[in-house]
């Protein structure tokens, strides 16, 4: 629903003085028939009824009670508001909703996902109140036939309600219900003194709405000579004016076709926008000019984008500006689960966490929530990629419903137009496992590959937003939806299905929406919590701690659970390091030239519980020992080993940055970790976005079984080393590490040597080693260390900053162990 809005509009939120109560399902029809000694309590708007229950200690989300089997009456009064027209917005409202103002029903909403106008006239005595009724009988309600029942989710009336999935999968996220107004309310009101007046003798001019950036149709691109076009349209009521568009210096005049202005700007040379891994994330303000004033209408930035299919239409590479792009990220859950919020401050840790990691691209799935502009603009700014699933998943949902069908119209619709001038939004797909949920209960492709993905949403994707790709749904593309050889993967080859770690090149993935889900655990996890935080699959008689241990008990040759019970400070050193093990060594696959893989996201990139959960990161923004393991995967500047059995251990270097950059090589193989048994040396320059392999015996100068594969005799060495350092600053760069023998062979008492140096806040931590040092953890508190968890060769000093998690005048002190032996060692 949306109106005219006054071209010099002024936006008031509605945020404060809010209160909640809770009903029976169904006991009063309007706020007038409440009784007078109903509880109340202070609300949040944005909000939700979890976060307000919350804040008056009534709601515990480690062990949530249901918030759908009652309804929720918000109420907030508007006296003092300057009587006269306006317009209240309600940007979303979860999820079946009333809206009243007094005693008139002014509003009836179905939709968690949808933003509605509503024109009022105001005497500013009023009382504003929306009920939110009880989900649960309507997720009774029957429908059109399912073809299917997924078992992810408990209620399978979500496929004919538009909410999100949340809340609503044990095993895989707590069961909190989102309920209530989770985005803003707000007034609007004409106010033209914040444009160039208009002609006395004519009326005040209007603009349409689209959205967010409701007054504005945005389009900007990026051609192949370096050209940024920028389009830019609105409707304007009024009488004619003089508008004009600039940015970056330019300025073109609008044209008026019968009340609808567009202009084209032309940019030759514009800075483009790029992930932050390959450039800058150049953004442009956009201004509208009225005779010699001129207002703001957005920042964006210039880039083209497409996906590369490759020739045989199996493949899968998104491709920026013109240069193929390897993505790598984490599927997105919620900044809060609770809170579901919107607003920047809850989004930027989260973001810059993301960015931290060398992450380029964040998915946010069909499970969770439609993000706020706020979250895409903080994506702008960082560069980071979005891959944004819509908020459907393995349903069958009622395509052929026409009301369930102009729901989804108004949502896509809304969100496409609410991000239209952001460049980080890079992919839009029709949902998650629709086609695999149906595929795996053998169901055949005419059943499950219906029109709601392939016709639908994707006509809608083409209306709107014509500059993105659009991908069906994920997985898809080949024989079978979910196998990973063809189009978009969720690739649990390795994690959940527990394959070898080589099953990472042989299953030829082209790209992984998700995948590598382990249960992770945080620096300070024990095993005091048992099962709590853990995540599995409805109906498994495993979870994914089962699947942590398998890889534990593979790469260091143990018994999980006999070390659990006998040693349980041991099991747990190696519980933190394997996931992110795993992780490094599937990307160092992926990554290598000659790849299938032209990018992976790992799910999930943050708790929604506490506990060791899939994210990297806990629910408590502290990163895990395995998002340490991703920034190290993902660096820009790289080199990995690739094991090729008889045909030797391979080096491959990467260079994503714009810049060519003049390394140095190293290469040594360690006997007992210590001793080089060979060793070699290379000066070469990366070129700019390339990528280059070396033979380790190129490097050598003769044949050395660097990776043990002939197997003539004893082994030499237990542990190889590459090393890539700035020729000019002798700084390390990326450091790869092999284990011929594997890592339960490498294992060795190390004697750590570490100081602090810097002062005014700026602190290092300086860290050699006179062996190899496997799985170096550095526990420093009111400090975050720039890397950690990492492997430490001797021959060489490190140095990893050191940030302060707050204000503090202390110097940094702490500790270091590694999982090579029982020192400590105290800086």
């Amino acid at each position: 629903m949306s109106l005219l809005i006054p071209i010099g509009s002024k936006t008031s939120l509605l945020a404060e003085g809010w209160s909640l109560t809770l009903t029976e399902p169904g006991a009063y029809t309007l706020s007038a028939d409440l009784p007078s000694d109903l509880e109340y309590l202070p609300a949040m708007v944005p909000g939700t009824v979890a976060a307000a229950l919350e804040a008056a200690g009534r709601f515990d989300r480690n062990n949530p009670e249901p918030l759908i089997d009652r309804d929720a009456w918000y109420r907030r009064s508007l006296a003092g508001e300057t009587p006269g027209p306006a317009i209240l917005r309600f940007a979303g409202l979860a999820t079946v909703a009333e809206v009243y103002l007094d005693e008139t029903l002014i509003l009836s909403s179905a939709s968690m996902f949808e933003s509605h106008d509503v024109a009022v006239e105001l005497t500013g005595t009023e009382t504003l109140s929306i009920c939110f009724r009880a989900l649960r009988p309507h997720l009774g309600r029957t429908g059109p036939r399912a073809r299917w029942r997924p078992r992810l989710m408990n209620q399978q009336g979500l496929r004919l309600i538009r909410t999100t999935a949340l809340g609503f999968m044990p095993g895989w996220s707590p069961e909190i219900h989102a309920v209530g107004p989770w985005r803003p309310v707000s007034v609007t009101r004409a106010n033209d003194s914040r444009l160039a007046s208009p002609p006395s003798s004519g009326p005040t001019g209007h603009l349409l709405p689209a959205g967010e950036k409701r007054e504005f149709a945005v389009s900007a691109t990026l051609d192949g000579s370096g050209t940024g076009i920028l389009n830019v349209g609105f409707a304007f009521d009024g009488p004619p004016r003089d508008f004009r568009l600039v940015c970056n210096g330019t300025e073109a005049r609008f044209t008026n076709d019968g009340g609808r202005y567009s202009a084209e700007l032309c940019l030759p040379e514009i800075k483009p926008w790029w992930p932050h891994t390959h450039g800058e994330p150049a953004l442009h303000d956009v201004t509208l000019k009225v005779e010699d004033k001129e207002f703001p209408i957005v920042r964006t930035g210039f880039r083209s984008l497409t996906v590369d299919r490759g020739t045989d239409g199996d493949d899968f590479a998104v491709v920026v500006n013109g240069q193929k792009i390897f993505c790598r990220g984490a599927v997105w859950t919620s900044a809060d689960i609770a809170k579901l919020p919107g607003d920047r401050a809850s989004y930027e840790s989260w973001l810059r966490l993301a960015k931290e990691a060398g992450m380029n691209m964040i998915r946010i799935p069909g499970i969770a929530t439609y993000e706020s502009p706020e979250f895409f603009t903080l994506c702008d700014e960082l560069g980071l990629l979005v891959w944004q699933d819509l908020m459907f998943a393995n349903f069958d949902y009622p395509a052929g419903d026409p009301d369930f069908m102009i729901h989804v119209k108004t949502e896509v619709e809304q969100f496409l137009t609410a991000t239209q001038a952001s460049p980080s939004l890079a992919v839009l797909c029709g949902g998650s496992e629709i086609y695999q949920q149906g595929a795996m209960l053998g169901l055949p492709e005419r059943i499950w590959k219906g029109p709601l993905c392939e016709e639908i949403l994707g006509t809608l994707a083409a209306k709107c937003r014509p500059d993105l790709p659009y991908v069906a749904n994920s997985p898809s593309g080949g024989a079978l939806p979910f196998y990973p050889n063809a189009g978009v993967a969720h690739y649990y080859g390795v994690g959940a299905y527990k394959r070898p770690i080589d099953d990472a090149r042989r299953a030829n993935v082209r790209f992984a929406a998700e995948c590598l889900a382990f249960s992770n655990l945080s620096a300070s996890e024990t095993l005091a919590g048992g099962k709590a935080g853990i995540p599995r699959d409805i109906g498994a008689d495993w979870d994914f701690e089962d699947v942590r241990d398998h890889y534990l008990g593979t790469l260091y040759g143990v018994d999980p659970l006999a070390l659990r019970a006998q040693q349980p400070e041991r099991y747990l050193a190696l519980s933190r390091a394997v996931t992110g093990e795993v992780m490094e060594a599937a990307f160092a696959e992926w990554r290598r030239p000659g790849s299938t893989c032209n990018g992976a996201l790992a799910f999930t990139f943050q708790d929604v519980m506490p506990g060791p959960g899939w994210g990297v990161v806990g629910v408590d923004g502290r990163p895990k020992p395995a998002w340490f393991a991703l920034k190290r995967a993902f660096r820009p500047i790289q080199v990995v080993f690739a094991d090729e059995g008889t045909n030797g251990l391979d080096i491959h270097l990467i260079n994503e940055t714009p810049t060519d950059l003049p390394v140095v090589l190293e290469i040594a193989c360690l006997r007992d970790g210590r001793m080089p048994v060979v060793s070699g040396r290379r000066d070469l320059t990366l070129k700019a976005g390339s990528s280059e392999s070396v033979a380790s015996t190129d490097l050598f100068g003769a044949f050395f079984d660097a990776n043990y594969a002939y197997r003539f005799g004893p082994p030499s060495h237990n542990v190889t080393v590459a090393r890539i350092r700035h020729e000019e600053t002798g700084e390390i760069l990326s450091e790869a590490f092999h284990f011929p023998l594997g890592r339960a062979n490498a294992f060795h008492d190390a004697e750590i040597t570490a100081s602090v140096t810097g002062d005014e806040g700026e602190f290092w931590l300086e860290i050699s080693t006179d062996v190899f040092a496997q799985t170096v953890s550095i526990e420093c508190d009111n400090y975050r260390a720039a890397d950690n968890g990492f492997h430490l060769a001797p021959g060489a000093i490190r140095r990893i900053g050191l940030a302060a998690l707050s204000k503090t005048t202390e110097r940094p002190a702490g500790m270091i162990r590694s999982l090579g032996g029982d020192r400590s060692v105290h800086f």
